[in-house]
């Protein structure tokens, strides 16, 4: 699996948001930042995110994920 499709995967069941994957193979990194986030606690948020990639999580294709995930005004606090 490529961070490409780790990113499409994100994006088309999170809608607004943006992601920025790298990582190959079966280890990624995830960050995605969107007002979704808005008054949700850390691991809620990384349950959305983590959601969307369950089925290939249970079938190996995905190992071992990072995610980060952040409401614009975190990530624009964080200096980016």
């Amino acid at each position: 699996m490529q961070a490409v499709e780790v990113k499409q995967l994100v994006e088309s069941q999170l809608s607004d948001c943006e992601v920025i994957t790298s990582g190959e193979g079966c280890d990624f990194q995830i960050t995605v930042v969107g007002r979704l986030f808005e008054g949700l606690t850390p691991v809620k948020k990384q349950q959305l995110v983590y959601g969307c990639l369950t089925e290939q999580i249970s079938s190996g294709a995905i190992h071992a994920v990072t995610i980060k995930a952040y409401t614009p005004e975190q990530w624009q606090a964080l200096g980016h």
